[in-house]
């Protein structure tokens, strides 16, 4: 009996310390209703978009609007590295990805949605060298000091959890593995993408650096989207 109690009462503590350090991160507020309600550093977390939005993926006019060419030419991958696309979604990135590292390469396509997990393992048959991974909310599930290069895009602004998330990611870097973020500028304001789902080039060095990553450049290449790129300390 006298264990059991211990046991409880030492649940309840535990417990008790998560919702304590999540307040200290995380503050709550009545959501905009594009938003969550809850915010980070002063933003407000957007709803992550669901596997029913898949579409808009893969939408015919992406390539224009986004300009993935001159990403994949931004990021200099080489043969042989090891990239993870954490928020892979459909696998759009992974598999321009996939061709860029080559078979020598790894492609870690990370999504938290099933479904998308489900869509990614049809692509790994045809990419033997793309390998699906099923994340939490707030950990990658990738392994230690791995990975050459992460990239999320379009992603960042909708974890539930981005503190963990980019501890989790900081975890499977190599020594000065980089960690780039694509997100729509906030700045301007002829983006036309909803406020929560974007975010100023401030804002996203202010977050990452909060953690031990070292901001090292970012590049304006795109149409709507900074490219923000970190290296890990």
């Amino acid at each position: 009996m006298i264990k059991i109690y211990f046991l409880s009462v030492l649940f309840f503590l535990n417990l008790t310390a998560g919702f304590a350090a999540e307040k200290s991160l995380y503050q709550f507020e009545l959501s905009s209703g594009e938003g969550i309600g809850k915010v980070y550093m002063g933003r407000e977390i957007a709803h992550v978009m669901g596997y029913q939005g898949a579409s808009w993926l893969e939408r015919e006019n992406r390539e224009k609007e986004e300009r993935t060419d001159l990403l994949l030419t931004s990021l200099a991958l080489q043969k042989g590295m090891v990239v993870a696309d954490i928020g892979a979604g459909t696998g759009y990135l992974s598999r321009r990805m996939a061709d860029a590292v080559g078979s020598t390469g790894t492609i870690y396509a990370v999504d938290i949605q099933p479904e998308m997990v489900g869509k990614l393992k049809s692509l790994a048959k045809q990419y033997s060298h793309i390998k699906p991974v099923l994340s939490q909310q707030d950990n990658v599930n990738l392994p230690s000091n791995t990975v050459d290069l992460a990239i999320m895009v379009d992603v960042y602004h909708e974890l539930a959890f981005p503190f963990e998330v980019v501890q989790s990611i900081i975890g499977t870097l190599k020594p000065n593995g980089r960690l780039v973020l694509v997100e729509y500028r906030a700045e301007d304001d002829r983006v036309p993408i909803k406020a929560t789902h974007k975010m100023t080039e401030a804002q996203v060095i202010k977050e990452l650096t909060a953690q031990p990553l070292i901001w090292e450049k970012t590049i304006n290449s795109l149409p709507w989207q900074h490219i923000v790129v970190f290296k890990k300390r």
